[in-house]
């Protein structure tokens, strides 16, 4: 394990990432936040790492770099989902921890908000009530893109998430490291019923 893989399982139990967590890393591409993922949750955890390509646009990217990683680090945790694009998550409801759309939720790959939105409806339906969403804007942040970044935060927040803390620290940009903010919101608990008593 490098220095960079020992800094992002910091940072992922610092947002709160346990032992025995399933956790949904959708659009994981080679798996740089997979893999410290995996480490944290370990075996009585389980990771789902979806992505559509297979091969990168860059060397040592895409699913099958994934694939080879898990290979050696002997991890038996990561379920690797390839899609073919399509906005339906084939995951159970009510099933997931954590959820992370890290460099993933922006307009290169969304173009549209129905777009945008259909994927956080998708990412509320199978957290857990109390589950988390950690959203890292990536490329619009590096490219200083705040407008964008604030449209798709109120998305999130039309869709029923509540923001609990934003963290500022060093995260992974293709393949650099960039300072970036992750924006942790959570899916509220489901409202108790009342019960009338006569």
């Amino acid at each position: 394990m490098n220095w960079i893989e020992n800094h992002i399982i910091k940072l992922f139990k610092k947002l709160g990432i346990r032992e025995g967590m399933k956790i949904l890393d959708f659009g994981c591409g080679s798996g740089n936040y997979t893999i410290p993922i995996a480490l944290i949750v370990g075996n009585r955890g389980v990771v789902y790492a979806i992505d559509k390509e297979d091969r990168g646009y860059w060397p040592g990217e895409g699913l099958n770099e994934l694939r080879e990683r898990i290979s050696r680090y002997g991890l038996v945790n990561v379920t690797v989902i390839k899609t073919k694009g399509e906005l339906r998550l084939p995951l159970s409801s009510n099933s997931i921890d954590f959820a992370l759309l890290f460099d993933v939720l922006h307009t290169y790959y969304f173009p549209t908000s129905a777009q945008r939105i259909k994927l956080i409806r998708e990412i509320h339906r199978v957290l857990k009530p109390g589950g988390c969403l950690l959203y890292y804007p990536g490329d619009p942040e590096v490219f200083h893109n705040v407008y964008e970044i604030d449209t798709i935060k109120a998305e999130i927040v039309s869709q029923h998430f509540t923001l609990l803390s934003v963290h500022e620290d060093l995260l992974i940009h293709e393949n650099n490291l960039v300072k970036g903010h992750v924006y942790k919101y959570v899916k509220p608990l489901a409202k108790s019923r009342k019960i009338r008593v006569t």
